[in-house]
């Protein structure tokens, strides 16, 4: 996907664009608010960075030197390994367990009315051309192999919707694989192919990560398999609005190592070899702005995928709006707005969809959510974020402002309808 979805398969007022794109071609799908070039079917994550280790030191002629002692000069850098060769070392180890992912699907095209209208033949004749009926659309990413029975990882844009799917190893064998469930709230997917004895990668905490450390990628980029790519972990935390998909419910890593369409799928590991992300977006024009879903969230996941072939979120039933101080007077200036806003930070309900938890719940168009569960909520993807880190039947404290009264509610989450998703 490229400034629009970069995902053959797929996907506010930011500047650039995002693409979520992982494969070389594929189906497409125009993404919201930034455009995110997805990275599996069409997938691609961000630029490299590798800074030079070298230390530079200025020498003088060896008749000055003798004379004018020169103190060396140290170029900034990065933190140098201990192990000097440590990439090479995490690539030899992992790399077997990254795979190709191919997949395809056949998409039916309907033939305009007007080309079968006899009238229209009668003038035109049977020369005029027929689109096809049917056609096949292809793409490929990336995954990598969480178990040595087959289960492999990788992102849903790159099989959701797929009638085929091959798998390439490394070592040049390939399987048809099964899509056992794709979870498009997250973008995530497990396949399954027949094999035992496969390569697999180590798990690492994604819960742990600081900007700073270094990030390795290792993916199929523009039909270029098993490319390699190193940067650093440039931030944690991104929200999915931040990243301009806000109908995913992910707090994405964001890296500056190099990713291209094709990387979709494809592990983001630490310096010990340890996945702690999957490759899935990046900003379209611009340089070193990469994604990844942590490894913790892809894993909780792909558990509930492999076991029923589907994941389940919590879910109020509500739409909303961070709350700024420009937003309320523009609402409140709006004769035909629903509602006067009296606060100036919190989060809005503009909707409330029927039968929701919300909605059984007693929260109304225009009330202003300021805590959850305790705890201050300033916009509203932190909202989303703690929604989905609920549990489904258990109640969330919510407190908010109505008509300049405070109150709290009870909510009690359900699951996500197939609808929403």
């Amino acid at each position: 996907m490229q400034t629009q979805p970069r995902d053959s398969n797929h996907h506010s007022s930011q500047p650039n664009s995002i693409d979520f794109n992982a494969s070389r071609s594929g189906w497409q799908k125009p993404a919201s608010y930034l455009s995110v070039l997805l990275l599996g079917a069409g997938m691609a994550l961000s630029g490299a960075y590798l800074a030079s280790q070298k230390v530079l030191s200025l020498q003088p002629a060896a008749s000055v030197a003798a004379q004018v002692p020169v103190r060396p000069i140290i170029q900034s850098r990065l933190p140098i390994s201990t192990e000097s060769n440590f990439i090479t070392s995490v690539v030899q180890n992992v790399g077997p367990a990254v795979v190709r992912i191919d997949a395809s699907r056949t998409v039916t095209s309907q033939i305009p009315d007007a080309l079968n209208d006899p009238f229209f033949r009668q003038f035109f004749g049977s020369k005029v051309p027929i689109p096809p009926q049917t056609q096949v659309q292809r793409g490929s990413g990336s995954g990598f192999i969480i178990n040595s029975d087959g289960n492999i990882l990788t992102n849903a844009h790159v099989v959701d919707g797929a009638d085929t799917v091959t798998v390439t190893l490394k070592d040049g064998r390939e399987f048809k694989g099964k899509v056992l469930g794709v979870d498009p709230v997250t973008d995530v997917a497990v396949v399954k192919i027949e094999a035992n004895n496969l390569p697999s990668v180590k798990l690492g905490d994604s819960e742990q990560l600081q900007p700073g450390e270094w990030a390795i990628a290792i993916g199929n980029p523009l039909g270029l398999d098993n490319t390699v790519t190193v940067g650093i972990i440039s931030a944690t935390g991104r929200t999915s609005s931040q990243v301009g998909v806000p109908d995913k419910r992910v707090s994405f890593i964001q890296t500056d190592a190099a990713i291209n369409p094709g990387n979709s799928g494809g592990p983001l590991l630490n310096q010990a070899g340890e996945v702690i992300g999957m490759n899935t977006a990046i900003i379209s024009g611009a340089q070193g702005l990469g994604f990844a879903i942590p490894i913790n969230k892809a894993q909780q996941i792909a558990d509930q995928l492999a076991t029923t072939g589907r994941a389940q979120h919590p879910y109020l039933g509500i739409q909303m709006v961070t709350l700024t101080p420009e937003i309320k007077e523009n609402i409140n200036k709006n004769p035909n707005a629903p509602v006067t806003v009296n606060e100036d930070q919190g989060v809005l309900v503009m909707k409330v969809l029927p039968d929701s938890p919300a909605a059984k719940a007693g929260v109304r168009v225009g009330d202003v959510i300021q805590k959850l569960n305790g705890s201050p909520v300033n916009d509203a993807g932190s909202i989303q974020q703690e929604v989905e880190k609920g549990k489904i039947g258990t109640d969330m404290q919510v407190e908010l402002r109505r008509n300049g009264q405070s109150l709290k509610l009870a909510v009690r989450p359900a699951p996500l309808p197939a609808q929403e998703q």
